[in-house]
């Protein structure tokens, strides 16, 4: 099996060698294209004002001046002699639960990979002010080949990939692991904290408060909170149905 490893977090993240550490009880062939930098919440962007670097740090290992998605995207067509057969993107340092998978790089990488026709996995670690730090990730890193294992055996459709969030607890503490929809944060209450820097410059910083969330049953914030590990497939497909005909009927003849 091939295996490309990327994140959002960049090369230097205690995470990604924590999913090498993973992704090597299952193969030998491992190829890592990460930024070089933090890219946390770059969403899916894509760098298309300035040029693009790619740095060789060792065998099979490359850092990007750019992106999540510009990683996979040089690592698929650039760095990449084969394409891989699987995209593992992470350990991500903190939560990608409900919405704020729109933000994350860590799943965009995954997005990437499945716009690109690629088995495609994102993990995060979600973390406290209680549980945080390098032991943190003792949690993914003792139950992350139970959870990757079958989800590579696990037949997906086009165009779609798979979210998992491991909770902030001890090993020994999670009870489990939870297939789950993804649940929904209450944005319309986010903090934007207002300074001033040396100068007198007005400065803002954002998301220095917790965002509130709703724990509906059946969601990752739910299976989070419950002390499970959620795993949660999600399609590239952000076609309202339901919505297509009455609107279809506002536009016809």
């Amino acid at each position: 099996m091939r295996i490309l490893l990327t994140n959002d977090d960049g090369i230097h993240a205690p995470g990604l060698a924590v999913l090498e550490a993973i992704a090597r009880q299952f193969s030998d062939d491992i190829w890592i294209c990460a930024p070089s930098e933090e890219q946390s919440g770059a969403g899916h962007s894509l760098t298309l004002n300035k040029p693009v670097r790619l740095q060789k740090h060792g065998e099979r290992r490359f850092s990007v001046t750019g992106t999540p998605t510009d990683s996979v995207t040089l690592g698929l067509r650039k760095v990449m002699d084969l394409r891989p057969d699987v995209i593992l993107s992470g350990v991500n340092h903190g939560a990608n639960l409900g919405d704020d998978i729109t933000y994350s790089g860590t799943v965009s990488a995954a997005i990437e990979g499945a716009l690109a026709g690629v088995r495609a996995i994102a993990f995060s670690q979600v973390y406290t002010r209680e549980w945080n730090g390098d032991s943190a990730f003792d949690t993914a890193r003792e139950w992350g080949a139970k959870v990757l294992a079958p989800l590579l055996d696990t037949p997906l459709p086009e165009r779609t990939l798979v979210n998992v969030n491991f909770p902030p607890l001890p090993p020994a503490s999670v009870k489990g692991i939870r297939a789950v929809r993804q649940g929904f944060h209450d944005y319309s209450r986010g903090s934007v904290v207002e300074g001033r820097d040396p100068r007198g410059h007005k400065y803002y910083w954002f998301g220095l408060e917790p965002i509130e969330h709703t724990l509906d049953h059946g969601t990752d914030l739910e299976a989070i909170d419950d002390g499970y590990i959620s795993v949660t497939p999600l399609q590239l497909d952000l076609t309202h149905h339901t919505s297509l005909g009455e609107i279809a009927q506002r536009f016809a003849p």
